[in-house]
C-alpha cells in the first residue's frame, strides 16, 4: 500500500527542487546570523556584528571589540548557542526521518529506542549520586550522552534475541526499556529527596541550550554532518524500508542488518544531541512528518530538506525561548511541544496519515 502510493505521487520538479534547496540554505544563513541579535542583554546590531566580523576575519578597525563584556555575550554565550541549536535541530530532524523508516510508522521519534528514558537516568546519577564526576563540568551530559547509547544497545539486544528483529520488536523493546529506565530514575529521585537537585534534573530533562559553548560545537556538529551525509547516501536503503523486508529480499537486500547499523548510527547522533541540549522532543516527529507531507517520500531529497527545516526551526524556537520571558528563560523543550503538538494535530486533520501524504 506504501510502495503504490509512493508510486503515485507527484514528483517535484529537480529545478523546483534546487530552487527550494537553495532558498532554505538562504533562511538558515540568515537565521543564523538574525538570531545572534536577540537577547536580554541590551547590545545593538552593530556591536553584535562587529564582534563577528572581529573574530571571524580579524579586521583591525573591531579590534575593540576584540575582549570585553559585549565580546563575551555576542561570541561566548550568543553564537556558539545559536550554533549548538542549528546542530540539534539538524541531528533530530534527520534521526526522525531514518526511525520513522527504519521501524515503518510515521509516529516514531529519535527517542523510539527510549533513548530519552536512558539519557534521563544518566543525567539523574551525575546529579544525585555524582556519578562520572571525573568529567567534570560536563559530567551530567556525558552521563546523559552514556545512559542514551547503553539504552539504545539494550533495545537492540532484546529486538534481537529469539529471532531476527523487526520494526514490531524493536518498539516494544524500546518501550520495555524506556519504562524500565524511568522507574529507576523516578526510584532514585525519591530516595534522594533533594528539592535543588530535582529541580535541575527537571530543567535537565526539558532541553536546554544555556550550557552550550564552542567545546560542544567542535564535538556535535562534525558528527551531526557526517551522519548526515552518510544517511543521504543511503536513501535507496530507506526507501526500500517503506516497502517491507519481504519486497526488499526479493531486490535482493536484507534489511535486517542494515537496519540494525542504521539504528546504532541514529542513537549515536542523537545521544550527542542529547549531550548538548538535554532532551528536546517533537522535533524529529512534526519536522520530517510535515516535509514528507509537502515533498513526498524519496530520501534522496527528503533528508536535506528534513536538516535545512530543523535547523532552522530549532534556532528560532531557541530565540523565543530567549525573548518571551523578561529576565528568565523558557527551557526550549516546553516551547517545542507547544508547538509542535497542535501543528501535528492540525497536519493529520488536514491531510491523511501516513509515509506519503497520501490517503490511506
Amino acid at each position: 500500500m506504501t510502495g503504490t502510493k509512493q508510486g503515485k505521487q507527484k514528483k517535484l520538479p529537480f529545478q523546483v527542487y534546487i530552487f527550494i534547496l537553495a532558498g532554505l540554505l538562504f533562511l538558515l544563513v540568515f537565521s543564523v546570523l538574525a538570531s545572534i541579535t536577540f537577547g536580554n542583554a541590551d547590545i545593538s546590531v552593530r556591536e553584535v556584528y562587529s564582534v563577528v566580523l572581529y573574530e571571524l576575519f580579524h579586521i583591525d578597525r573591531f579590534s575593540a571589540f576584540s575582549s570585553g563584556a559585549v565580546h563575551d555575550v555576542v561570541w561566548v554565550i550568543r553564537f556558539p548557542r545559536v550554533v549548538v541549536a542549528l546542530t540539534v535541530g539538524i541531528g533530530l530532524s534527520v534521526c526522525g526521518v531514518v526511525m520513522q523508516a527504519v521501524v515503518k510508522n510515521p509516529l516514531a521519534d529519535p527517542y523510539v529506542l527510549g533513548i530519552s528514558s536512558g539519557a534521563s537516568l544518566g543525567a539523574t546519577l551525575a546529579v544525585l549520586f555524582g556519578v562520572g564526576y571525573v568529567f567534570g563540568a560536563n559530567s551530567v551530559g556525558v552521563m546523559a550522552f552514556l545512559g542514551a547509547m547503553v539504552t539504545s544497545f539494550a533495545v537492540l539486544f532484546i529486538a534481537g534475541t529469539g529471532g531476527p528483529s523487526n520494526a514490531g520488536k524493536l518498539i516494544l523493546a524500546g518501550m520495555a526499556v524506556s519504562a524500565v529506565c524511568a522507574a529507576f530514575s523516578n526510584f532514585a529521585i525519591y530516595l534522594e529527596n533533594n528539592t535543588n537537585a530535582n529541580t535541575e534534573i527537571l530543567f535537565w530533562t526539558m532541553g536546554s541550550l544555556s550550557n552550550a559553548n564552542w567545546s560542544k560545537v567542535t564535538v556535535t556538529l562534525p558528527v551531526m554532518i557526517l551522519g548526515t551525509l552518510i544517511f543521504w547516501s543511503q536513501f535507496r536503503n530507506l526507501n526500500l524500508m517503506l516497502l517491507g523486508d519481504e519486497v526488499s529480499i526479493t531486490l535482493g537486500t536484507d534489511l535486517r542488518r542494515v537496519r540494525n547499523r542504521y539504528m546504532v548510527m541514529a542513537s549515536l547522533m542523537v545521544g550527542f544531541a542529547v549531550y548538548a541540549s538535554g532532551t528536546i522532543g517533537f522535533v524529529g516527529l512534526i519536522i520530517p512528518h510535515a516535509v514528507r507531507m509537502i515533498f513526498g517520500t524519496d530520501h534522496k531529497r527528503l533528508i536535506p530538506l528534513c536538516a535545512l527545516v530543523g535547523g532552522i526551526f530549532l534556532i528560532w524556537a531557541d530565540v523565543l525561548c530567549r525573548v518571551l520571558l523578561k529576565n528568565a528563560e523558557l527551557p526550549i523543550g516546553i516551547l517545542v511541544s507547544m508547538i509542535g503538538a497542535p501543528c501535528f494535530i492540525y497536519l493529520m486533520m488536514k491531510r491523511s496519515y501516513g509515509f506519503g501524504g497520501g490517503k490511506s
